[in-house]
């Protein structure tokens, strides 16, 4: 029963028409109320994506009728962040990598963030919160911050008191703000019940407010444009010859995992398109280990996936929450699969089973009716199921995935590099047209 109501529940939060009624009835209030729009961005100093996205803000700003109500916090940890230093050491990776395909200064005035400023920064920024032109102080500490410019942050806060309890008390009211709101990470920007993360969501805000016509007149910024034409991603027409020589293309894939799911074709795409071996290597989610997501983070997740999923026009929003047997199965199903050559294709039903059309993969009658449509023999899917083989290799996965440094999914490794998130499928073709090209590649 409670699978039920929450399958149900999914469907309703995810159909269209809740989505174009939750938005009709805000942007309603909000003229009854003669209000501007307002979007809450919510950004932490030592956050590498909260140096991106205060980079597009003042763009953001210029271009639109609005306010921007910025808030500085500390992102919330424990169940909300799983692997907090291994996130610290790959945003930083991430970030820098990022930061040189859009063009944006980092670590360009020091060899490392300005640490040792850190605390001052914080008792700064707490003091300047609610400020009229706090944006733009914001984005100046962020900038000093993150292009280790120590001696413009000695400038910045050399004429403040240091009063650490009163910054302590701003950081915890604002992560309480966050919590209430409905999210839990840093560089999230909120605009009327509807969340995005960092410059990689930036897009869909953009959208939604030229949707509501508040775009001032005559104002398109060049930056933000440029931002989204760095997003879009084209295959070679023919396989590149250089290409031959490139590594295996690993894909960390959980059954479990909706942006997993809505990566994979994208993924093969990829690989066919250069010529690659795509190698799709299994890992058990680690809710299965006994970590615990909150129901906020749950739900960002889904809401962020079907959104994605749109986008990609890819099949999704009946939703079947996979866990527990239903993802031991899949994986015994797997490995049988890519004995007959047709994991890719499990791979996908599967997938499209659990979030598009709500299949119980737990049952004989849903998984026969996915395996039968990737071209598989039920008997023999019946008998791979009681094979318990599987376990050893998902775990020898699990422990590839950490030594590159990652532990999410999906993530992707070619060779030396190595990234996480189907939204580095745009990063991920550069990196291998440059290796394409001659070029080396580079650890993400």
């Amino acid at each position: 029963m409670k699978q039920k109501l929450q399958q149900y529940y999914l469907l309703i939060i995810l159909h269209p028409r809740y989505r174009t009624l939750r938005r009709f009835l805000s942007e309603f209030r909000r003229l009854l109320t003669f209000k501007r729009h307002v979007v809450d961005v919510f950004l932490q100093l030592d956050d590498p994506y909260s140096y991106l996205l205060s980079h597009y803000l003042g763009f953001v700003a210029a271009q639109y009728k609005l306010e921007l109500r910025i808030r500085l916090i500390q992102a919330l940890r424990n169940e909300y962040m799983p692997e907090p230093a291994m996130l610290a050491e790959y945003a930083f990776r991430d970030c820098k990598l990022l930061a040189e395909e859009l063009g944006i200064p980092f670590l360009d005035k020091g060899s490392a963030p300005v640490v040792e400023h850190r605390r001052p920064l914080l008792d700064f920024l707490a003091e300047e919160e609610g400020q009229l032109d706090f944006q733009e102080t914001m984005h100046s500490a962020l900038s000093h911050y993150w292009r280790g410019d120590s001696e413009a942050a000695v400038r910045l806060i050399g004429r403040i008191r240091p009063n650490p309890s009163d910054t302590n008390v701003l950081i915890a009211k604002n992560q309480l703000l966050l919590r209430k709101m409905g999210h839990y990470n840093s560089a999230t920007m909120f605009y009327a019940g509807e969340w995005y993360w960092g410059i990689d969501r930036l897009a869909y805000l953009c959208s939604r407010l030229d949707g509501l016509r508040a775009r001032r007149k005559g104002k398109k910024t060049s930056e933000i444009a440029s931002l989204v034409q760095a997003f879009h991603i084209s295959l070679p027409a023919r396989t590149p010859a250089s290409a031959k020589r490139l590594p295996t293309l690993e894909m960390y894939h959980s059954f479990r995992s909706p942006y997993s799911y809505i990566a994979l074709q994208r993924t093969m795409d990829i690989a066919d398109a250069f010529g690659l071996k795509l190698d799709i290597r299994p890992v058990l989610p680690m809710v299965m280990s006994g970590m615990a997501v909150p129901k906020n983070k749950l739900l960002y997740i889904i809401k962020d996936a079907d959104r994605e999923a749109e986008r990609l026009s890819i099949p999704f929003g009946k939703v079947r929450a996979p866990v527990g047997r239903n993802i031991e199965r899949c994986m015994a199903v797997f490995f049988y699969a890519k004995t007959e050559g047709k994991e890719r294709d499990f791979a996908l039903a599967a997938g499209r089973g659990m979030f598009a059309r709500a299949i119980d993969l737990a049952s004989d009658e849903g998984m026969r009716l996915v395996t039968e449509e990737a071209g598989l023999f039920w008997p023999d899917v019946v008998e791979a199921m009681k094979d318990e083989a599987w376990r050893e290799t998902v775990q020898q996965n699990r422990d590839a995935l950490t030594e590159v440094g990652l532990w999410g999914v999906p993530s992707f490794v070619l060779g030396d590099i190595a990234m996480w998130g189907q939204d580095r499928h745009w990063l991920l073709v550069r990196q291998i047209e440059d290796r394409c090209e001659g070029g080396d590649g580079i650890m993400v």
